[in-house]
């Protein structure tokens, strides 16, 4: 049966095709060495510099502190889901925009503010230099390429610095609003305390001081006074003091007790002003650099051996390849004459 497969070769032909032509694939290997070698110099070098970071826990500083059963939770390194919510604010176009205006990295990369797509070219270029990562351990990775080695080292630790400085003003924000809400509810019962007190007062001014025991006081001496026979007159003031402590004595014990509750509730509200006010007040950091960003002596990138090794490579592999379609066809076409 005839074989229609062009590239049916056993390993015995194919080595000594090789043998073959040998000459045409060494020139070709070679070309593409020398190539590869002259591109990789041509590239320009590149020095890398990291910052290792660990998040810190996300619990707050009121409670760890100042609750009721204080925890050590302000000293411990955050977990998996810390460390994600850093990559997050790294990735985002706050940090990208402050690093860019930071570091004039619109003139640095040479990307032309008046191009089609400025702002496109410039993020990709960032993108492409710099890479942050969650690591094994659950630190994140700050990882910045420059040709400049120390404006490499200054990014990566502007970078792990304006990360703290950002996730501390969101943690701020929103602590802020929490002061805000409570000082407004700690606000509204003082104003609230403050006007049952006077109205209090106002009872005070009229006779009303202690309903209950009033109400029984001025209802023994009547009953006394009438039996007694006393003046009508001293009877009738008796009356009008009974009168008067049952006209507002209801008003009174409302009062009271409502000013009870509020005065609980302040004192409540109180506390969590004052958590709150920490909360809000407090500046620790977000994270903990255990490696800050070094000048790099040496180039990571490109590593030109691995260049013009991979390309000989793929040149030869691409050559022989080549040499064997020729071949196949030339040999498809002997057979069919």
């Amino acid at each position: 049966m005839k074989n229609d497969n062009i590239f049916d070769y056993k390993a015995f032909d194919l080595l000594h095709f090789v043998r073959g032509n040998i000459k045409p694939l060494a020139l070709l290997t070679l070309a593409g060495a020398v190539v590869s070698a002259v591109v990789s110099l041509l590239i320009e070098p590149k020095f890398r510099s990291t910052v290792i970071l660990f998040p810190t826990t996300q619990e707050s500083v009121s409670n760890a502190l100042l609750g009721e059963n204080p925890s050590k939770g302000l000293l411990m390194f955050g977990q998996e889901e810390e460390a994600e919510q850093m990559l997050q604010v790294l990735h985002s176009d706050r940090i990208m925009n402050q690093v860019i205006e930071l570091h004039g990295l619109m003139e640095h990369y040479a990307i032309d503010p008046g191009s089609a797509y400025p702002r496109t070219s410039l993020a990709r270029e960032y993108q492409s230099n710099i890479k942050f990562r969650r690591t094994e351990f659950m630190s994140v990775e700050i990882s910045v390429l420059d040709k400049d080695p120390q404006k490499a080292a200054a990014m990566a630790n502007d970078i792990a610095r304006l990360l703290d400085s950002t996730m501390n003003r969101m943690q701020k924000e929103r602590a802020q609003m929490a002061l805000d809400i409570v000082r407004a509810e700690y606000d509204a019962l003082d104003h609230s305390v403050q006007t049952l007190s006077d109205s209090l007062d106002v009872l005070r001014d009229l006779g009303v001081s202690n309903y209950y025991v009033q109400a029984e006081v001025y209802s023994e001496a009547l009953a006394t006074a009438i039996a007694e026979s006393a003046p009508r007159g001293a009877i009738d003031e008796i009356q009008a003091k009974l009168d008067t402590v049952q006209k507002y004595g209801g008003a009174y014990i409302r009062a009271k007790d409502l000013l009870y509750v509020e005065k609980e509730r302040m004192a409540e509200v109180a506390e969590r002003l004052a958590e709150a006010k920490v909360d809000a007040e407090q500046n620790l950091p977000s994270s903990y650099v255990v490696d800050a960003a070094q000048v790099a002596e040496r180039k990571a990138y490109p590593v030109r051996w691995l260049i013009v090794a991979l390309s000989t490579v793929g040149t030869f592999v691409v050559g022989l390849f080549g040499l064997l379609a020729l071949d196949a066809f030339r040999r498809r076409g002997d057979a069919s004459t």
